[in-house]
């Protein structure tokens, strides 16, 4: 265990960082129109891209630093009932975008987390998202896998090291957070 080394790594990770700034903050303004304009956000994700994906929804629906009115938000990982009906009755590969399917409309917004932007069900629910219209971000990493190119913004973090690339999503989640309230909502 050399913990010193992993912080380390991550301060190298976040320097490498500071060219994606421009990106970042164009994904978030793009993110704020749509949430003005009354749109809901779609997230998923899996395994720690899952808890990214809820800890986002999370924070529309409750408060990430103001007290102001919920926005509408979706963690589509969330539903145990729903991930397991359709991985069984369908495949695992659908169990997002069944729910994209389902859920999202013209001027929504989806929001992918994944470290290697190559899974399965992350990808079909790119395609339905793109073939309603909706609004694409990837929360990306490596890089960025098949994903990179069907987002609309993507964000890939600039390290092979999984636990690296989620700390750096974290701080993107935050960074879109605060965009979203600053110019979707404004002062209430």
């Amino acid at each position: 265990m050399n913990l010193a080394h992993d912080l380390s790594a991550l301060e190298e990770t976040v320097k490498r960082c500071h060219s994606l700034v421009p990106a970042v903050e164009a994904a978030g303004r793009a993110l704020a129109e749509r949430v003005k304009a009354g749109g809901k956000v779609l997230t998923c994700g899996n395994g720690g891209s899952a808890a990214d994906s809820m800890h986002f929804a999370e924070e529309m629906t409750g408060r990430y630093r103001r007290n102001r009115k919920a926005l509408p938000a979706l963690a589509l990982c969330a539903d145990g009932s729903a991930l397991t009906c359709i991985a069984n009755d369908w495949s695992y590969e659908d169990v997002f975008s069944r729910q994209v399917e389902a859920f999202g409309q013209k001027g929504d917004v989806l929001i992918v987390f994944s470290t290697s932007g190559k899974s399965p069900n992350i990808l079909k629910a790119i395609g339905v998202a793109k073939s309603r219209n909706m609004l694409i971000i990837g929360a990306l990493g490596k890089d960025g896998g098949p994903a990179k190119g069907q987002c609309d913004h993507a964000i890939v973090v600039p390290s092979e090291d999984t636990s690296r690339i989620q700390e750096i999503h974290g701080w993107l989640i935050h960074s879109w957070l605060e965009c979203v309230e600053e110019l979707a909502v404004g002062k209430e």
